[in-house]
């Protein structure tokens, strides 16, 4: 299979900034930028979707990540209260 050459111009949907609440917002200044290589395994399916959408398919999978953490947080901290 040949060298598959991305189109650096094409900013997908998901690689949008996501709306974030103020709270969120200041904690995610903290950590902004940084990131870490990490080695993860994922069912071939699910990762064959997410690049199906095209290029910055670990980008759309780190925002599905955080919005994952963050709903659990607010949920988390709900039930502390």
């Amino acid at each position: 299979m040949g060298r598959i050459e991305m189109n650096k111009e094409y900013v997908p949907e998901w690689d949008q900034p996501a709306t974030r609440t103020e709270e969120s917002t200041s904690k995610q200044n903290a950590v902004s930028g940084v990131k870490q290589i990490v080695t993860i395994r994922l069912d071939v399916d699910m990762l064959e979707w997410f690049k199906s959408a095209g290029p910055g398919y670990q980008t759309r999978i780190n925002q599905v990540l955080r919005e994952y953490m963050e709903a659990n947080r607010v949920r988390a901290q709900g039930e502390q209260h």
